[in-house]
């Protein structure tokens, strides 16, 4: 059954005309009136719909009762990210939709490849938004991750959740492997991993998340990509 994101609040009976990017969707699906989909707005649960009317440019649809579903993991992780190169975030956020990140904190550090300012950085930001909408409907996901503005790292760090669990990715010899972390993680509340962008994060860089509570943590003897490296954290967190 067809599975579409509404920007919009969802209550059961409502008869909602949806919005031209779903309703282009529908129309291309060919659906027709008294055919059913599913609705979610990212905000958690999913609604089954049945379409009540096809218009030239609009769809109506009535909302028939929310469904029980979560899909969802157990804590809300945001990945804070040195950028990688364009085409990377763009893979990186995709999967990490998938595999469940609450949102995302884009970094820009030292060895950052990819710069960007001014409206160039909020186009990205509204693209790579989009990007998690689309893994979103296609991973099941009830939540649609939220995509931080980039900001410099000291920045970004400063305006995450000051309560959380802290971890920044870490090649030095005194970071905790990742079991170790993962057991001792504690059972609620939430966690921002940072990792760094190609090259890793510069010495400076990890000692200040290092100096604002972040726990180092090694993924073992391999070096991974820069977009390869958190999603390995989240598919450990997702069987835990």
């Amino acid at each position: 059954m067809p599975r579409l994101f509404v920007d919009l609040p969802l209550a059961p009976g409502q008869l909602l005309t949806l919005p031209p990017g779903p309703s282009r969707h529908v129309q291309v699906l060919r659906l027709q009136p008294g055919d059913g989909l599913v609705l979610f707005n990212g905000q958690g649960g999913e609604w089954a719909a049945t379409v009540t009317r096809m218009g030239r440019q609009e769809v109506e649809v009535r909302l028939d009762h929310p469904l029980d579903t979560d899909r969802e993991l157990p804590r809300a992780v945001t990945l804070a990210v040195g950028m990688p190169a364009n085409e990377r975030m763009d893979w990186l956020v995709e999967k990490a939709t998938e595999l469940g990140a609450a949102a995302f904190a884009p970094l820009v550090c030292e060895r950052s490849v990819l710069r960007l300012a001014g409206e160039r950085a909020q186009k990205k930001q509204a693209h790579w938004q989009g990007v998690a909408v689309a893994a979103a409907e296609q991973s099941g996901r009830t939540r649609v991750p939220a995509v931080h503005g980039l900001r410099p790292l000291r920045e970004g760090l400063a305006a995450l959740d000051a309560g959380a669990t802290r971890w920044v990715l870490s090649l030095r010899d005194d970071a905790a492997p990742l079991p170790q972390a993962l057991r001792e993680l504690p059972a609620e509340g939430s966690l921002v991993l940072l990792s760094g962008p190609e090259g890793g994060l510069s010495p400076a860089e990890e000692d200040l998340a290092r100096s604002i509570g972040h726990r180092p943590v090694n993924l073992g003897p391999r070096v991974l990509r820069a977009e390869t490296a958190p999603l390995a954290v989240l598919a450990a967190l997702a069987v835990v």
